[in-house]
Formats: C-alpha cells, structure tokens, sequence
C-alpha cells in the first residue's frame, strides 16, 4: 500500500503576519527537527490591527501546514516518538500525554523536550480542539494531571511540567499580552479601572508581568476561583476606584 501525504497544520498569532509565521515555523520545528521550511505553505487568517502608540489591538493569525508522508505502523515498526529528551521523567510526560489525547480522540504525536528546569511537552494532531478545549480548559486540565502526577514521581525540588497543544499557548500569551495592552491605553486616557475577563492563575500572571514595567498603570486580581481576574487600574488609586 502506498503512502499518504498527512498534512500537520499549526495556527499560530503574532503582533505581525511575518511574526506570526515564524512563530508557526518554531513550533513545527519543535515537532521535527530538521524539517526542510520550503515545505511550510502558509494562510492568512488575519492581518491584524494596530492601535495607539504602535500597541497591537488584535493579533496577525496565519495556519501553517507542513505535507509529511506517514507510514502506517507494523507490529515491527511502531509510530515514532518525537523527543529531544529520554529521561525518565520526559518518558513519563510523553506517555502521559499520549494517553490522554488518545483517550479524549486526539491522535497525534506528542514531542517532547526537556532542560535544567523544565519538561515541555507538545502534541500535533488533526482534532486538537478536543485536546485544548474551550477556552484551554481542556489542556489546562492536562497539565495539571501530568504535573501532579510528575511531580510525585520527582524529587523535592523537580522540574516543571508544561503542556502545550498545537502552538495554543503561544496565541493565547499574545493575545493575552494584547488585551492588557488596550486595557492599560484605556486606563491611561480615561483614569478609570478596566476589568479583563477571567482567567487562570497562569494567563493573570502573563498580563501582571506585561504590564508590571508601564508607568502610570497598576494590575490587580479580584474574585474568586475560577472566575476571579485582573484588575487594571491608575497607578497609585484602589483598584474599584
């Protein structure tokens, strides 16, 4: 039986379209290393907009799709692993994760790297929405099953663990990143407090850390789990204020 081209597509956002593209082009080489760029075709999703002062109102979204010729696995040849990183730990990780988005229907490969701190682990497959889903909540739930159980098998003191799916992390930073940016602007021109939506203990951290350096602008959590969010507010004022 021949084989059939099966294509990897990655969605990918930037403050740019040519940002966005290099971000598409990382996570593919994440995936499989050594992959020839030539063969990356990329669509625009959108172009995004800039507003005051240069900041990114919406970010640029392009898909790239990388054409791989995948052979059925044999009882002698089973499906590649793709990892950087053969300790026990990241083995632990992969299988983990494999498991999960086989069990919850998306069939993929999952690569995994690994440094002094961290194990990361990324998955590729065609449905991955069912492995992320809705709003992340889905691969936030994944992360925090393969941490816990991760981090009983370590030591005191281990490494971290992220899971990530399809480059979603990355799009939701950016465009975390630009919505506290457009709160921050309006903060400023109107001296009043914005309010974001919900997020996670993680995604509140991005947007304090974006705007922890702008003068003139303070961040705040308020509410409680899973509904509390970030507050950002005149520097110096309360945040109700």
């Amino acid at each position: 039986m021949s084989d059939d081209p099966q294509p990897v597509v990655i969605e990918a956002a930037g403050e740019t379209i040519g940002e966005a593209k290099w971000q598409a082009v990382r996570e593919l080489e994440r995936l499989y290393p050594g992959l020839d760029r030539d063969a990356v075709t990329f669509e625009v999703l959108a172009e995004g907009e800039r507003g005051l002062l240069g900041v990114g109102t919406s970010p640029a979204r392009v898909l790239a799709r990388l054409n791989l010729v995948v052979s059925a696995p044999t009882a002698e040849t089973a499906a590649p692993r793709l990892s950087t990183a053969d300790s026990p730990l990241a083995q632990l990780v992969q299988e983990l994760v494999e498991r999960i988005a086989d069990e919850l229907g998306a069939h993929g490969q999952v690569m995994v790297t690994e440094d002094d701190e961290h194990v990361f682990a990324s998955a590729s497959a065609q449905d991955l929405g069912f492995l992320i889903g809705r709003d992340g909540r889905t691969i936030d739930a994944v992360q925090y099953i393969v941490s816990a159980i991760s981090y009983r098998a370590q030591k005191e003191g281990g490494k971290a663990v992220e899971v990530d799916a399809g480059g979603y992390r990355e799009r939701r930073r950016v465009r975390l990143v630009a919505a506290a940016e457009r709160a921050a602007d309006r903060t400023l021109a109107t001296g009043r407090s914005v309010a974001l939506e919900p997020m996670t203990p993680g995604e509140r951290r991005i947007v304090h850390t974006a705007l922890q350096d702008l003068n003139g602008v303070e961040t705040g959590s308020e509410g409680d789990e899973p509904n509390r969010y970030v507050v950002v507010f005149p520097a110096g004022a309360l945040p109700a204020e």
